[in-house]
């Protein structure tokens, strides 16, 4: 089965929803016009039920089948924005400067409600298909609150699945991998602090920006000399901060940055890891290392039953050639892993041609993939559920 007829016609209409989000970027849980445009939609396509408010403002709509009766699957897309200034100079460009759809959501968004008028239209399934727009996917675990508000229980859903945009994947093609497809995010700050004094006489101070250094190459450690080389984990400081003039030495030092994993027992040592290096290494220089190491999304893990069945839906869009099956994971992270905890699914990867990367102020998503993401969505319910 091609790209379906109806999901091709559909593509100018479904573009302009796109790029009427696009315009309109909210941020993390302040998703106020994005949910409630979903919600108008959901219900002219004629939604069994529609549901907001859940995980503070995410959307649930249900779609009844035909056939009889059956098990409910979840279908997820994430509606936030990212804290960016645009750079894209398209016609539908953010209204609001320092706000927009640079990662794709707003085209996640778009194609699941394409999805969504479709099955509404056709229901030739049985059970039951949930239509879940989610908040807050950068950052704010909007994922985890969907979940603990009872959305699987409450709709009865058995399997859940998800799709992200891949610009540098050509148009059209799918990728995934059973197990770990994304990565575990961790975040730290260290304190180094020291003794301050004239930049003139460093030997009456203990210097927290040599410690700082000392600690920052330190941590390269873990990933080169701690962890087995054929296992993953990137460990980046990402921002240092300290001192105001230049000829002071200051009293301390902060660092923050990211610690990323595939493995969980990866994961555990490098937390543990991280704090000795970081102390151990600041006495060493007299200074004292105070470290908040906080856990962030778990690893993305797609079961291996559910990751079959969405390479063969996929394959059916677009053919078997066109389906990577075995991906090399991504150490980016991603907050479906949390339904994929409470829930077997899979998550999936849909080219979108060359583009600019995402998070990139010159990201715009690909129109053009629209009809491949909607038939993805509308076979994986008609062969997931039929009678």
């Amino acid at each position: 089965m091609p790209v379906l007829n109806r999901a091709a016609e559909m593509q100018e209409e479904v573009a302009g929803w796109r790029r009427h989000l696009h315009e309109n970027p909210e941020l993390l849980y302040d998703v106020f016009h994005t949910s409630a445009f979903v919600a108008e939609k959901l219900q002219s396509f004629g939604c069994d039920i529609v549901e907001t408010g859940i995980g503070r403002t995410g959307v649930v709509g249900i779609i009844k089948g035909t056939l009889g009766d059956g098990p409910a699957i979840g279908m997820r897309a994430d509606m936030d924005a990212l804290p960016i200034l645009e750079d894209t100079g398209k016609p539908w460009s953010s209204k609001t400067p320092g706000k927009a759809h640079s990662c794709g959501h707003d085209g996640h968004t778009a194609m699941l409600l394409g999805a969504a008028q479709y099955l509404c239209e056709t229901r030739r399934f049985s059970g039951s298909v949930a239509v879940i727009f989610q908040p807050a996917e950068e950052g704010g675990g909007g994922g985890l609150a969907m979940v603990q508000d009872g959305m699987m229980e409450k709709f009865g859903i058995k399997e859940v699945y998800g799709m992200h945009n891949a610009p540098g994947l050509a148009l059209g093609d799918f990728s995934l991998r059973k197990g770990g497809l994304m990565a575990a995010a961790d975040t730290f700050e260290i304190l180094v602090k020291g003794k301050g004094s004239h930049a003139a006489q460093p030997h009456v101070s203990v210097d927290p920006v040599l410690t700082s250094a000392h600690i920052i190459i330190a941590l390269q450690s873990i990933a080169s000399r701690g962890v087995d080389p054929l296992k993953s984990v990137v460990v980046s400081v990402t921002t240092t901060h300290g001192g105001d003039a230049y000829n002071v030495i200051p009293m301390e030092v902060k660092l923050t940055g990211t610690v990323r994993t595939l493995d969980p027992d990866v994961r555990e040592f490098a937390a543990k890891r991280l704090v000795e290096v970081a102390e151990g290494t600041a006495l060493a220089h007299g200074a004292i290392a105070e470290v908040n190491y906080q856990r962030g999304y778990p690893v993305t893990v797609n079961h291996p039953d559910q990751t079959d069945f969405a390479a063969s839906v996929a394959a059916k869009v677009s053919g078997d050639k066109r389906v990577e099956t075995n991906a090399p994971p991504k150490m980016g992270a991603e907050d479906f892993s949390y339904m994929l905890e409470a829930r077997p699914g899979a998550f999936i990867f849909l080219g979108i041609g060359e583009a600019a990367n995402l998070h990139h102020p010159a990201y715009d998503f690909n129109d053009e993939a629209i009809p491949y993401g909607i038939s993805y969505w509308v076979t994986l319910a008609e062969t997931a559920l039929a009678a």
